[in-house]
C-alpha cells in the first residue's frame, strides 16, 4: 500500500527484517520497489493471503470505519484544503487510506475494515500482502511520518490523480515482543514520491486502486 514508506532493519529473533514503514506496500506490481521486503517473510499475494487480516468491506456498517492510531504513531498531512470540495475529498480519503494501513500494521484495526473501505483492486492486494508480512515478521512500526506537496488532478467525475511525498526520517520500526525501537540514521531515502490513482465508488468513496512509489526522489528531498 508502496503509505506507503522508509526502508528500515530491525533484529527479530536474531533476525534481520528489511522493512518499509506506512503504504509502501501498495502498488500496481510493475512499478513500486520491488527490492523492499521482509527478510524471512513470503512475498508476493498468494504467499500471503492466508496471513493477511479480514478485509471486508461488508464489515463496515453504519458509515464510514472509525480508524485510530496508537498513541506512539502520528500521521501528518499537509495541504487539506483547497477550495475544490472535490480535491478535497480525494486529498480526505486518500489520507484515510495511509491512516488505514497503518492501523492494520500496528494492530488498532486488526480485522483490515479500514484497508477494504479505502482501497480497491490492486492496490488493495498489494496492501493486504505489505501488511501480512508485518504481521508475519512480529514488527510493528512507531514514530511520525509527514506526508507534504499532495496535489490533486481530476481526471473524470470518478477518477483523480493523487502525488505526494512522504517524510519517514522520524518513523521506525518496533520489535513487537521487545518493543525495541530500531533507529535509524536519515539518509535521502528517508523521503518517498507518491503517485496514487483514486477511484469514486458508488457510495462516494475514493478508494486507492494504483501506488506507484520512489524511495530517494529527487522532488521529495528537504
Amino acid at each position: 500500500m508502496t503509505r506507503r514508506s522508509r526502508l528500515l532493519t530491525t533484529a527479530t529473533a536474531g533476525v534481520t527484517a528489511a522493512l518499509l514503514l506506512a503504504g509502501c506496500g501498495g502498488g500496481d506490481g510493475d512499478k513500486s520497489d520491488s527490492n523492499d521486503k521482509i527478510t524471512g517473510a513470503d512475498t508476493g499475494a498468494s504467499a500471503s493471503t492466508s496471513a493477511s487480516p479480514s478485509a471486508s468491506a461488508s464489515a463496515v456498517t453504519g458509515g464510514r470505519p472509525k480508524i485510530t492510531l496508537p498513541s506512539d504513531m502520528t500521521l501528518t498531512f499537509e495541504g487539506g484544503q483547497t477550495g475544490d470540495a472535490v480535491k478535497d475529498a480525494v486529498l480526505a480519503d486518500g489520507a484515510e487510506r495511509a491512516r488505514a494501513e497503518d492501523a492494520a500494521i500496528t494492530g488498532t484495526d486488526p480485522k483490515g475494515e479500514g484497508l477494504a473501505y479505502y482501497n480497491t483492486g490492486k492496490a488493495l492486494e498489494a496492501t493486504l500482502s505489505w501488511v501480512a508480512q508485518f504481521k508475519k515478521a512480529n514488527v510493528t512500526i512507531t514514530g511520525v511520518v509527514r506526508y507534504y506537496d499532495r496535489k490533486v488532478t481530476l481526471k473524470s467525475k470518478t477518477s483523480a490523480i493523487l502525488t505526494f511525498c512522504g517524510d519517514e526520517s522520524k518513523g521506525f520500526s518496533k520489535n513487537k515482543k521487545t518493543n525495541k525501537i530500531n533507529k535509524t540514521p536519515v539518509t535521502k531515502d528517508s523521503y518517498v514520491s507518491y503517485n496514487t490513482r483514486l477511484d469514486k465508488n458508488s457510495d462516494g468513496v475514493w478508494q486507492t486502486s494504483q501506488i506507484i512509489s520512489i524511495r530517494g526522489a529527487a522532488q521529495c528531498q528537504p
